[in-house]
């Protein structure tokens, strides 16, 4: 056997290099090789942070969306013993004229907006305050729109008021009672000019009508779940597993089947989630936030939620740590009582109004919240400013 008919013939093109090439040709294809780890570092280091933003997006928007969801479980419960309805019937017969009882009305949902969130007060409370208005024959508009200017309006106080708050707050080491201090002031000057503005605009007169029998007050389950919810979203950093815990056995107990409108969070959710994504990946936003002053930067957070929502605006504006988060809690919160975009709680108010035979329009309502913005906006900031001048 010769020697040359044993040898392993070497393959004409082997690893991109083609033995029939011309030398240059070769250190090419060989070039090329050698550029393929480089190439795969600059896909992982692509991929990889896109990873972690989006790790870090949702890791800052699903707190505030199961709060929500719980408290509104919570809502539930509390809407299915009376809750609401005896706490307005006993407002229909406090004395004095529709101005009163609207102004009692009012103040009664600040306190369950500060409580249970704004989007269980638009649920519960609207049906509460239109049923005062026609027993006692007021014109009901006062009461169809203060029932969402007033949630929007008292959502500053705790952080389990708003989503926003739970979204912008995310990292920070202070604790509800802490934010809560610094936030009394600006949610009850809010709260003041927000009802007397909407007196003022309505003028609300009364035809004559009675108070009907005051529905029986019982102190049950409900009431037990709110004060477990109030009590965990003011001493806990995180709230959102523990009171959906708390809200989903009340609705066991109780066996009862709350609507929510899934489809409405999770497109939400999944909105923040992008934008906050973005904000992680793109400094726009993030510099933007850092050159405004607090009174800019409550201006922007008014003018984002009007364009995508505040809870997706506030997860853009806040993906880094914002150097004013107040006065932009002040925008996100307020802002929306401009149009109806602005918030889930509109949405909410506008469902729950239309289901008892209201007819909401949506013109009068940003008609009144052009007027309305403005004033709340600037008794929030000088309220601030009194609280911790460094906020601004």
């Amino acid at each position: 056997m010769g020697i040359g008919r044993g040898r392993r013939k070497f393959p004409r093109r082997y690893l991109g290099w083609d033995a029939r090439a011309s030398p240059e040709a070769s250190l090419l294809a060989w070039g090329h090789a050698a550029n393929a780890p480089i190439a795969v570092r600059r896909l992982t280091d692509t991929v990889t942070p896109m990873g972690s933003a989006i790790r870090d997006s949702v890791a800052q928007a699903w707190p505030p969306f199961v709060l929500v969801a719980g408290l509104l479980l919570i809502g539930a419960v509390a809407e299915t013993e009376g809750l609401f309805a005896a706490l307005g019937t006993r407002a229909e017969r406090l004395a004095g004229g529709p101005g009163v009882l609207l102004a009692a009305l009012l103040g009664l949902e600040a306190l369950v907006t500060a409580v249970l969130n704004l989007d269980t007060a638009v649920v519960f409370m609207t049906p509460t305050a239109l049923h005062a208005a026609r027993q006692r024959d007021c014109d009901e508009r006062p009461f169809l729109y203060g029932a969402l200017f007033i949630a929007n309006g008292a959502s500053l106080l705790l952080p389990g008021s708003n989503l926003t708050n739970l979204i912008v707050l995310h990292g920070e080491a202070s604790s509800g009672i802490a934010f809560a201090r610094t936030m009394a002031l600006p949610w009850l000057v809010v709260v003041v000019v927000t009802i007397a503005f909407v007196v003022f605009a309505f003028r609300p007169r009364s035809e004559g009508g009675t108070p009907g029998p005051p529905a029986p007050l019982r102190v049950g389950l409900g009431v037990a779940a709110t004060a477990a919810a109030t009590l965990l979203i003011l001493v806990l950093h995180n709230p959102a597993a523990p009171v959906f815990g708390v809200g989903v056995a009340a609705i066991l107990w109780r066996r009862i089947r709350p609507k929510l409108d899934a489809h409405v969070l999770i497109g939400l959710f999944l909105l923040a989630v992008t934008l906050g994504t973005l904000a992680r990946r793109w400094d726009g936003p993030a510099s933007l936030v850092a050159h405004l002053g607090g009174i800019g930067v409550a201006a922007l957070g008014a003018g984002a939620s009007i364009a995508v929502n505040n809870l997706p605006a506030a997860a853009l504006l806040s993906a880094r740590r914002p150097p004013h988060p107040l006065p932009l809690l002040i925008g996100l919160n307020l802002g929306p009582n401009l149009a109806y975009t602005g918030s889930l709680s509109a949405y909410l108010w506008y469902r729950t109004a239309r289901s008892i035979g209201a007819r909401p329009s949506l013109r009068t309502s940003s008609a009144l919240g052009l007027l309305l913005v403005p004033l709340t906006m600037t008794a929030a900031l000088a309220a601030l400013r009194l609280v911790d001048p460094s906020a601004l």
